[in-house]
């Protein structure tokens, strides 16, 4: 990571030597014969580790010492506080880039830094990974979706983006493109883009490092003709070489975040039965790390159904796998004894108790007769149910019970109740009730509220009704945030 801090460190430190150093120039000057006050003025600024004091990184003039009219170290004072204003303003880019978590944010606040940084108003950039299975994008700055798509209408080798997405010979250092519309042999389709949108000058900058390859570009457009100066580019490419590091990290994190979520699908059901009388609907949301929660679905014999969902503690690859082996084992005992949700659940207490002494979860079971519209459950340590219809929305009232694990030997008495036709029966994990951030109790309140708000046309849709409980609890895509709570809805509604 660049220590922009130490830098400015280093250069006030530095400006501290330069000026005792003057203060003693001075006092030569005095004494000194004109032609060795000349020699021992020669313009020669210090060396300072980590910085050449030819990068012109400063607007102030890099003109010799002897040509600057006034005292000489005034001039360096106000090189060196030039220096430090510059990397004062990298160091605060840096940070803002740094506090960036995800993917998207980091793009979006490349392209803004940059774009301050080299005096462009308008830019865009492409996320294109050479040398792994990252994630793409193109997202622009002060571009439409369509002035977008007219840009990528252009010949790519034509552009200075594409050269850079590329790895031209001699655009490692940025490809600038000061005056558009007064070159020669510009393509006619980018002639035409360019007059369209309405710029007349670009500045591309890859997206590379030693370390993690090529991962784009970007590029910034001018209204006028216009190019960066030598010290905007200094201090854009320094903060595109840290920027690109940064990138690498998050894209590392997306790509195992997929992983992760591909893997929780996997241990899920790949389709939900088709039984006659009953139609079912599930989502499904993991955390970032990879969570417990789970759900199934399974046709029973003589047209039952079997319903469960479950959480298990903890998170990460060992919750995921006990997830599986729980859900696996939960289906055994559903085939042999299904129609007694209270003997499913209490042999699945003595299997997690025996195999891993140190875990708890908990689980709900509900054995369905679609014919017969018919609900046996029990629960461990679950929330309750809630059932939607026309006439009601209430919560099943269950059984008090520990969690799975949680005592020597668990059984809690079934609750049998029978939804009406065009009820929907709603199973969910406490994931969807904490993700909200409010207390359990407020936290069911908001349920109820958002189960009961379900249009009338769309509550005969078990899909519709999951999404817009999901929807109303969790606005804003706050569903999608890196929450470290699984969250699973099974909506089973009977004909």
């Amino acid at each position: 990571m660049l220590d922009i801090g130490l830098l400015v460190r280093v250069h006030v430190d530095a400006l501290i030597v330069a000026q005792n150093h003057m203060g003693v120039c001075d006092a030569i000057r005095r004494i000194a014969p004109v032609g060795k006050l000349a020699a021992m003025s020669a313009p020669h600024l210090p060396k300072v580790a980590g910085i050449d004091p030819e990068d012109p990184v400063s607007t102030h003039t890099t003109a010799p010492l002897t040509e600057v009219p006034g005292p000489p170290g005034a001039f360096i004072q106000d090189r060196l506080a030039g220096w430090v204003s510059d990397l004062t303003t990298l160091h605060e880019l840096t940070e803002r880039l740094a506090g960036t978590s995800t993917l998207d944010d980091a793009l979006n606040e490349l392209l803004r830094a940059g774009a301050a940084l080299v005096g462009a108003r308008r830019g865009l950039l492409v996320l294109e990974p050479a040398h792994s299975e990252g994630p793409s994008a193109t997202l622009g700055l002060g571009l439409s979706h369509a002035e977008l798509g007219h840009i990528e209408t252009v010949p790519r080798p034509a552009t200075a983006l594409g050269r850079a997405l590329d790895g031209a010979p001699g655009t490692a250092d940025g490809v600038a493109s000061p005056d558009l519309l007064g070159e020669q042999d510009l393509d006619p389709r980018h002639r035409e883009v360019a007059a369209r949108l309405g710029y007349a000058a670009s500045y591309a900058l890859p997206l590379s490092s030693e370390a993690a390859g090529r991962l784009g570009a970007a590029l910034w457009l001018y209204d006028e003709p216009a190019e960066p100066a030598q010290k905007q580019r200094h201090l854009a490419g320094l903060y595109a070489r840290y920027a690109t590091e940064h990138l690498a990290r998050l894209i590392e994190l997306e790509r195992a975040r997929a992983d992760v979520a591909a893997v929780a699908e996997e241990l899920l059901p790949s389709r939900l039965p088709r039984i006659s009388g009953v139609q079912l609907a599930a989502r499904h949301r993991t955390g970032p790390r990879g969570g417990g929660d789970w759900y199934d679905a399974l046709p029973l014999p003589d047209r039952t159904l079997g319903l469960a969902v479950g959480s298990v503690g903890g998170s990460g690859p060992s919750a995921m796998a006990a997830m599986g082996r729980l859900r696996a084992s939960l289906r055994a005992y559903a085939v042999m004894e299904g129609e007694d949700p209270v003997a499913v659940l209490s042999d699945l207490e003595l299997l997690l108790r025996l195999t891993e002494p140190a875990r708890t979860a908990t689980a709900l079971f509900a054995y369905c007769e679609p014919a017969a519209r018919k609900v046996v459950l029990a629960g461990a340590g679950h929330t309750p149910p809630l059932v939607l219809g026309e006439r009601r929305c209430e919560f099943v009232e269950t059984t008090l019970s520990a969690p799975l694990g949680m005592l020597a030997c668990w059984e809690a008495p079934s609750v049998e109740f029978s939804p009406a036709p065009g009820e929907t029966v709603l199973l969910y994990t406490d994931g969807l009730l904490r993700r909200t951030g409010d207390p359990m109790d407020r936290a069911f309140a908001r349920l109820h509220s958002a189960a009961a708000s379900v249009p009338k046309a769309g509550r005969h849709d078990p899909a519709a009704v999951a999404d817009h409980v999901l929807r109303t609890m969790l606005p804003d895509g706050l569903d999608r945030t890196d929450s470290a709570e699984d969250v699973v809805i099974l909506a089973a509604h009977f004909d």
